[in-house]
């Protein structure tokens, strides 16, 4: 919304890649800031009116977050607003997809019989492209093998309003902060790494694609109003340690749910010594933790980076607008870690989990002590997390050094540069040249090895080695689907000196390396400029605007794709309680999303529920037998696959129910995860606890995510178990449920199930899911 009709237009940058800017002579309160989409306004003026109303009725300071948050709030006169309790209704401003996830957001989205987004939206063709051979190689494959994908992703953009970032853009979070993120905004992504905006001062959250579907169909999009753990920053970064440290210790602390229900709002002098894609690498990888989101206070590395990524009149704005974008004097948060960065060493995380974390000087005794394997198979940097021009500077600023004394490195070593605009401007100055020259590939501007996509060849399956990453997440296969590959994440920089040195048992700050003379020498620190001294180098032109009515493009889906398939709603509850649930499996341990639905080679059927459906829950341990993809189906007496079993019971009548531990669908924003189960004949999911974004998700898709009034009634379930959950007559916000277990000796027992559903979300369950309450409110 701009506040005053007299409007300047200013077109920067060349191509297609532009950036419209509309500022209201008299108060510049407002500006159209899209880069491609119409309608995209910086609007700090109803923030700060939002932001008044709230302050006022709270009577306190308000954190950064709390500012951003509420200051998107339906309604800021009548939301009820209690930290950790109530449930916000927000308006977001944007709304980003991956291709992986947009196929699924899209198709549901087309069953809304809505004609356009109601708000800028776009996709980002970054997850379907295998790492190979090398970039230009794996793109063009990617292109021949996904091309009935991308043309459906283009072709339904383009009927409905949404911008395209074809194949070779880069990664969505990358692309976001260069040209969507500003200070203030509120986005929503279906990517659980969508909070790496909070770099650039932005509310950047994950969620699944049918929380996508209702901000793009203009309905007021639901949050539990998070608590706000802060972080204080004094010190400041220097020598070995980087940003990603921040993040490596802060995990270490809060563990992988630490963050659950929170947004982690850094402040504090320290902020100051970071760049703007340094605190994007620390709020992307706050997804490890749990939390909402993460997000840093507007201050003048901000304003450099929207200054060279071509938005100098967005960071003209933030400054008049400061007040709005940093934390109030006083303000109360509900944790509070300190961490000094003057003391903060190189850290290591790992194997297996993000939150195990190591300083850099330890990782090799205590990888000897384990049997972690010392030797360095694979050194990957890039990905999302850490895929800046700082980045790739300061890895190559290592590289150099190495081949100045005539080594290279000793393991595999690859490169993913973040975007085409990171891709170009590191091969213009030198970058690349260095990256490769030491040894190194460099892969296409995508997520590639990070998601799985990544066609390995050096080990077979199961053979025990370690890769080092600069990635954000290494869960048991999640990298190469080989659950033997010890993975760590750390920063790039280490990620070079290790993959130099071929070994974890080598600290770059105090060991010495052997150069091609047999002379002793140690890596100076690594440097390297946080932003181009030249501007960004755009390279190739890569999006697609949508046309400005789009009603005679044509979205084809052929009813014979094995990779594309329209959705046929889900049934509505039936009034009645939930009778003689089978177990169809008794999870033990940690079960991800990765567990509940593999990425890897079954991304290609993310837009065919059917078909994606085959890979349900086989990553999950069975505690009946400690086996992977093996379950007794309790009608036949035979073992089978998880997917298998449950197929079967669907198809005699018989519903089921899942049984799970601490943290239930910890990772990606992956929706497929509640679609299969519920696709499969699923009606409820048991669990000690749940991770944020696959609780909605199953909310959405009409399944019951219910929690365990007391941890320990887990030990009381067998997996032969039949469960009803009755009550749901009178299923109310607030009011626990109650299930009987029928034992197959005869006896039962009954136990007390929480929830979390507010009104609305009952409704969903009543409707049969989101989306079918979405289509009877049209009516």
């Amino acid at each position: 919304m701009v506040i005053n009709a007299s409007r300047v237009n200013l077109v920067l940058g060349d191509g297609a890649r532009r950036l419209h800017v509309s500022a209201a002579l008299s108060a510049k309160a407002s500006v159209a800031m899209s880069r491609f989409e119409a309608g995209s306004a910086v609007n700090y003026e109803k923030l700060l009116n939002n932001i008044s109303i709230v302050r006022k009725r709270l009577n306190r300071p308000l954190t950064l977050s709390e500012k951003i948050v509420y200051g998107h709030l339906d309604d800021p006169v009548g939301q009820e607003i209690a930290r950790g309790r109530t449930y916000l209704r927000l308006r977001p401003d944007r709304v980003a997809m991956q291709d992986a996830t947009a196929q699924m957001a899209m198709l549901q989205f087309i069953s809304s019989g809505l004609p356009r987004v109601a708000v800028p939206s776009t996709i980002h063709c970054d997850h379907l492209i295998e790492a190979q051979i090398g970039g230009a190689q794996d793109l063009q494959r990617a292109k021949e093998v996904n091309q009935e994908v991308y043309n459906f992703l283009a072709t339904a953009a383009a009927k409905y309003g949404v911008g395209f970032w074809k194949p070779g853009s880069g990664i969505i979070h990358q692309i976001i902060l260069e040209n969507y993120a500003y200070p203030g905004v509120m986005l929503i992504g279906t990517d659980s790494h969508t909070p790496n905006g909070g770099g650039l001062g932005a509310i950047c959250i994950g969620v699944g694609g049918a929380d996508a579907v209702d901000v793009m169909a203009g309905i007021p999009w639901e949050l539990k109003c998070p608590n706000v753990i802060g972080v204080k920053l004094t010190g400041s970064l220097s020598g070995w340690t980087s940003p990603k440290d921040v993040i490596l210790k802060v995990a270490g602390i809060l563990t992988v749910k630490g963050g659950t229900g929170a947004i982690v709002e850094y402040h504090g002098p320290g902020v100051d010594s970071i760049s703007c894609t340094g605190m994007a690498t620390i709020c992307n990888m706050g997804a490890e933790i749990g939390a909402t989101t993460s997000v840093f206070p507007y201050n003048h590395r901000m304003k450099t980076y929207l200054e060279k990524t071509g938005r100098k009149e967005i960071a003209e704005l933030a400054d008049e607008y400061k007040e709005c974008l940093v934390p109030d004097s006083g303000c109360h948060y509900d944790q509070l870690i300190e961490l000094n960065l003057s003391e903060l060493k190189p850290h290591i995380n790992g194997p297996f989990t993000p939150d195990l974390a190591h300083p850099v000087s330890e990782v090799g005794a205590t990888a000897q002590k384990n049997g972690w394997p010392l030797d360095i198979k694979v050194g990957l940097i890039g990905s999302c997390t850490n895929s800046s021009y700082e980045d790739m500077g300061r890895a190559a600023s290592l590289a150099k050094q190495a081949l100045d004394r005539g080594l290279k490195c000793k393991a595999q070593f690859t490169v993913t540069p973040g975007s085409e605009q990171i891709r170009a401007t590191i091969e213009r100055d030198g970058y690349a040249k260095i990256l490769r020259d030491v040894g190194g590939v460099v892969l296409a501007n995508a997520c590639g090895p990070c998601i799985g996509q990544w066609d390995r060849r050096d080990v077979k399956k199961g053979e025990k080695n370690t890769i080092v990453t600069s990635f954000n997440r290494n869960f048991t296969a999640r990298n190469d689907a080989n659950p033997a590959t010890h993975a760590f994440v750390t920063s790039p920089e280490i990620v070079t000196a290790l993959a130099i040195a071929g070994t974890l048992n080598f600290n770059p700050e105090t060991d010495y390396l052997t150069d091609s003379k047999g002379e002793k020498f140690k890596l100076v620190a690594p440097t390297g400029d946080e932003l181009p001294s030249r501007d960004f180098d755009p390279g190739e032109d890569t999006y697609q605007h949508p046309p400005t009515e789009g009603g005679s493009v044509r979205v084809d889906v052929n009813p014979q794709s094995n990779r594309l398939q329209l959705l046929e709603p889900f049934l509505k509850w039936d009034g009645k309680d939930l009778e003689d649930l089978q177990v169809l499996i008794k999870v033990k341990g940690k079960c991800t999303t990765d567990h509940i639905s593999a990425a890897g080679p079954w991304l290609k059927f993310r837009g065919h529920l059917d078909n994606i459906s085959n890979n349900l829950l086989i990553g999950a341990v069975n505690i009946d037998n400690d086996a992977v993809n093996k379950i007794k189906n309790q009608l036949t007496g035979e073992y089978g696959g998880v997917p298998d079993v449950a197929r079967f019971y669907k198809a005699n009548g018989v519903q089921w129910v899942v049984v799970g531990d601490e943290n239930y669908g910890e990772g990606s924003s992956r929706e497929h995860a509640a679609l299969e189960p519920r696709h499969l004949g699923g009606r409820a999911i048991i669990v000690k606890s749940f991770a944020r974004i696959h609780e909605t998700n199953l909310k959405k898709q009409g399944l019951l995510p219910l929690t365990f009034s007391d941890p320990r009634d887990y030990d009381k379930i067998r997996p032969d178990d039949k469960i009803s959950i009755v009550g749901l007559k009178s299923f109310t916000p607030g009011k626990p449920l109650a299930a009987v277990l029928k034992h197959s000796d005869g006896s039962s027992e009954s136990i007390v199930l929480n929830h979390t559903f507010n009104e609305t979300q009952i409704e969903w369950f009543q409707a049969g899911s989101a989306l079918n309450r979405m289509k009877q409110l049209q009516k």
